[in-house]
């Protein structure tokens, strides 16, 4: 058994010294101090790593399909009324939305962007009893009231019965409205009046889009969209004014939910109109993000990146159609943000790691320090030291 310890002993790679052999030095115990203190500020350091998630990002190609995009945003127009603003959504599939009315909301704004409140329709509309019938004739007390359609009817038993029905009416027929006043609805529901009590007003509007997962462009403009010959018009005739102030203010645009860290460039973006009208147009790429938190919860989202242009609708030029256009496409490569907790293996590696090295820089420190002084100290004492 003593031959045992024996050999465990012979093993020790920290043999003692007696106490009586030490030599403790100013300079050894300033350079304790301070190796102390860098080695506990580390060591902090260290542990704050350890308790909270790091991220680790990754790229891969996106091989989603069938997915939807969803659009949120909160667009502030102070110099154009909601009654004339429209939004429209398309891609290049072919899929259109045109003046989007579900999910949104529009709130008209004055000057100073305070909100007014809202007013019900009619109000400073010429008072007309009985309206007009779709055959000719005035709406009697026993008959029910179908409106006429001016032409715009899909089939014979079709109704106007309001200004908005014949304007929608128009618009698959890809008619303008030139005068809003020849339509017995409009004239009734004061539709220009409406729209000259409202100038000077601006609106904001906010909501959301829920779109196929394609390139496609989204805008605000003024007027009534429709197709015409291929080509997407708006009807402006009907609000009868030469330009149009497309001031905008982005409060917020993102293209999914929101995830820690994520960083919407256009958020707070203003946007001031010197000229009398163009297009504003902003390019975006749309950048497919998954983001899993310590818990295991993804959130499938997207960041994005954006390029703005204006195009000034100059003469002698083809009339470029006053709004806000967002034109975005998709990256084909998906980043993956993933939060994780560092192992405690990993955790006491490094702080061993801390523990070790300073030691051992401040042991070497020390025994410079210390046979400098003694060789400095031994040529004073022979007169040797210049």
């Amino acid at each position: 058994m003593d031959n045992i310890i024996n050999k465990l002993r012979n093993l020790d790679a920290y043999p003692k010294i007696n106490e009586d052999f030490y030599s403790r030095t100013l300079s050894g115990g300033v350079i304790t101090l301070a190796s102390s203190i860098f080695m506990l500020l580390l060591f902090i350091s260290e542990l704050r790593l350890y308790l909270h998630a790091v991220t680790e990002t990754k790229l891969v190609v996106d091989t989603s399909r069938g997915e939807t995009l969803r659009i949120n945003f909160d667009v502030t127009f102070p110099a154009l009324p909601c009654s004339i603003l429209s939004l429209d959504a398309m891609d290049i599939s072919g899929e259109q939305h045109l003046d989007v009315r579900h999910d949104i909301i529009k709130k008209r704004i004055d000057a100073h962007g305070s909100v007014i409140e809202a007013r019900q329709d009619g109000i400073g509309s010429p008072k007309i009893e009985k309206p007009l019938q779709k055959h000719g004739g005035r709406l009697e007390h026993n008959e029910t009231y179908c409106g006429s359609c001016y032409g715009a009817e899909a089939s014979d038993d079709d109704c106007c019965n309001n200004c908005e029905e014949v304007r929608e009416a128009y618009r698959k027929k890809g008619w303008a409205m030139s005068n809003p006043d020849l339509i017995d609805q409009c004239k009734r529901e004061g539709f220009l009046q409406r729209i000259k009590d409202e100038e000077g007003e601006g609106c904001n509007i906010y909501g959301f889009l829920e779109v196929n997962k394609v390139a496609g462009n989204f805008h605000f403009a003024p007027g009534k969209s429709f197709q015409q010959s291929n080509i997407h018009v708006h009807d402006l005739l009907a609000f009868q004014k030469d330009s149009f102030n497309i001031s905008h203010k982005i409060n917020r645009l993102a293209f999914g939910d929101y995830f820690p860290g994520v960083v919407n460039p256009l958020d707070g973006v203003q946007w001031i109109q010197a000229t009398p009208s163009g297009m504003y147009q902003y390019f975006i790429k749309v950048v497919p993000t998954v983001y899993t938190h310590v818990s295991g919860h993804t959130i499938s989202t997207n960041q994005f990146s954006v390029t703005e242009h204006f195009r000034n609708a100059e003469l002698g030029r083809l009339q470029s159609l006053p709004g806000v256009f967002f034109f975005y496409d998709l990256s084909p490569i998906k980043v993956t943000f993933t939060e994780e907790h560092v192992s405690f293996l990993h955790f006491l590696t490094n702080v061993c790691a801390i523990v070790g090295g300073v030691f051992t820089v401040s042991g070497i420190l020390d025994s410079f320090i210390y046979h400098s002084q003694k060789a400095i100290k031994k040529k004073i004492e022979i007169g040797k030291f210049s």
